[in-house]
């Protein structure tokens, strides 16, 4: 049966190239980085050589990048550092976040009794800049605003050099979930002076279970973990070396081919939409994922005029895979708490999917799930 993966969203397939260099150093530089001996020291350099060249492709300094297992990880070591370590009193986010941000403030919230508030958004998932400068002129308390720069449900891309402007106006640091974007969108971050950013290597075909979380240089860094004194003092754990080298990598070749690839991408989607169109004229999308300016090249989120909670299933029984967004979708209990705030309530029962693409797919895959979408409509 033919194959086709169109959740790159979730992961994309790791790159051969990545999967030798991860298979050379698990097999010659095997040493704890925190050992003194030749060994660990050469492992040691490698991790900071990566730490580096990691660093300069966002026009940073080594030592503001610091090495976790995950955006999640990354996204909760940043939140956390806001109110334990760095003063802040009060979140503002929005309701559209990634889980590994919302249920972070959740916790703050009653852990510590942070003050967390709301942006609103619009039917398309867009920030309301006017209510977000109300809500940052409306209290003198030390504030940190986290949203994130591409949504992973519907691809909406945040204006950054807007919210950047607003959060220097106001004296409010800025943390932004840039996993969806990093390795598809460039981020020079002396132009876009974000304070916190975090990436995950297994969203640009690096390995799972590695990412990072840039922390701008004055703040300091208290860890989660405890048990050692690695990366700085701000994580205990053994360095994964193997899975730094292979992100390193990913990143590398991502950086290298991010304008051919996002314009290959962009040209899939529009292709996609068109014959989505085709197909059925009452098939709308949801957020700006339709925009190909306004959303990410990599996100598809599409609104079928059917109520049918089994479609993501037949999908995948045809070899196609993707990912549900609606309440009543099969495989997912909740459904999408980002189309549950945007969508009418009219619309909330019908059937969406996020389709979502990496450099690897190709026209001939669009072509037959369209063929196998019309079959199943």
């Amino acid at each position: 049966m033919k194959q086709v993966y169109l959740d790159n969203a979730a992961t994309t397939p790791i790159d051969p190239i990545v999967v030798n260099v991860i298979q050379q150093a698990m097999l010659s530089n095997f040493g704890n980085p925190s050992s003194t001996h030749q060994f660990g020291r050469k492992a040691k350099n490698v991790v900071e050589n990566a730490r580096k060249n990691i660093a300069e492709v966002f026009n940073v300094s080594a030592s503001e990048i610091i090495f976790t297992a995950g955006g999640t990880e990354a996204d909760n070591l940043i939140l956390q550092n806001a109110i334990t370590n760095l003063g802040v009193e009060r979140i503002i986010s929005s309701k559209i976040e990634h889980h590994a941000v919302l249920h972070t403030l959740d916790f703050l919230e009653k852990e510590y009794g942070t003050i967390i508030e709301y942006v609103n958004v619009n039917a398309k998932g867009n920030v309301d800049i006017s209510h977000l400068r109300s809500l940052l002129e409306g209290s003198s308390k030390k504030t940190l605003l986290s949203l994130m720069y591409i949504n992973n449900e519907i691809g909406n891309l945040l204006p950054l050099d807007e919210i950047c402007n607003l959060c220097k106006e106001y004296n409010t640091l800025f943390h932004s979930d840039t996993v969806q974007a990093i390795g598809h969108y460039e981020l020079d971050l002396q132009k876009h002076p974000i304070d916190f950013i975090t990436a995950s290597a297994h969203k640009f075909h690096g390995p799972k279970g590695v990412g990072f979380a840039y922390f701008k240089k004055g703040f300091g860094i208290k860890p989660m973990l405890y048990g050692g004194d690695q990366e700085k003092g701000a994580r205990s754990s053994t360095e994964n070396v193997h899975s730094i080298l292979g992100m390193e990598k990913a990143l590398k070749l991502a950086v290298d081919s991010l304008q051919e690839d996002r314009e290959y991408m962009n040209t899939l989607k529009n292709h996609f939409i068109d014959q989505l169109k085709t197909l059925n004229n009452r098939i709308t999308f949801n957020g700006e994922s339709e925009v190909l300016d306004k959303s990410s090249c990599t996100i598809l989120n599409v609104l079928f005029p059917v109520k049918n909670n089994m479609l993501l299933f037949s999908l995948d029984l045809q070899g196609i895979a993707a990912s549900g967004g609606s309440a009543c979708q099969s495989g997912s209990n909740k459904g999408s708490h980002v189309l549950s705030e945007i969508l009418e309530e009219k619309y909330q029962d019908f059937t969406s999917i996020r389709f979502s693409f990496s450099r690897n797919t190709t026209s001939e895959e669009i072509d037959f799930t369209i063929q196998k979408l019309k079959d199943l409509l």
